[in-house]
């Protein structure tokens, strides 16, 4: 009788093989028993005034915490840093009553000026290093990610043509403008 034996398997192979069909069979299980539980809970839910309450509720919440401001993170630094007594700096500080087609070029004056503030800190190794760090790189990735207006008006001023003001007057003036954006 020639060629007519079984093939020779390998035992370590067909273990191998059998472990993963036992875990797959396993995680089968468990998604079905999932699917049972919640399409059950789901479904007596939506059967009474209240559940249904509840799903659009969830169904809501997210998109209005989406809708945050950008900005936000950047404001709570500048809530943290404005009143460090390690920074004294003079910036050019842009003028809060700009119109909407110069709010991108306020906004990049504001975070250009930031990066001296950062050079300062590194300099003075300032307690405050970490936050004025964060309102740096959180701004800017905002600004490159999210242009605030494609067109810049010929009207609106370079960042050297403000006066330059104090570090509270600097943070002050930077809070009013990031409140102002956050409102549209």
């Amino acid at each position: 009788m020639l060629g007519m034996g079984r093939p020779t398997q390998n035992p370590a192979g067909a273990l191998s093989r059998l472990d993963s069909q036992k875990t797959h069979l396993k995680s089968i299980c468990l998604q079905y028993q999932l699917y049972l539980l919640l399409n059950s809970h789901f479904f007596c839910l939506l059967k009474n005034e209240m559940g249904l309450i509840i799903f659009f509720l969830c169904a809501y919440v997210p998109k209005t915490a989406a809708g945050h401001c950008k900005w936000a993170e950047v404001l709570k630094d500048l809530e943290q840093i404005k009143t460090s007594k390690d920074i004294d700096v003079s910036l050019y500080t842009a003028n809060t009553d700009e119109g909407k087609e110069c709010q991108e070029p306020v906004m990049r004056c504001f975070f250009l000026e930031t990066e001296v503030i950062l050079q300062e800190c590194l300099i003075k190794n300032c307690s405050k290093t970490q936050d004025v760090w964060n309102i740096w790189k959180n701004g800017n990735a905002s600004l490159e990610n999210n242009k605030l207006n494609s067109k810049t008006s010929a009207k609106c001023k370079e960042c050297e043509e403000y006066e330059e003001k104090n570090f509270t007057e600097f943070i002050q003036s930077f809070v009013k403008v990031i409140q102002k954006e956050c409102k549209h």
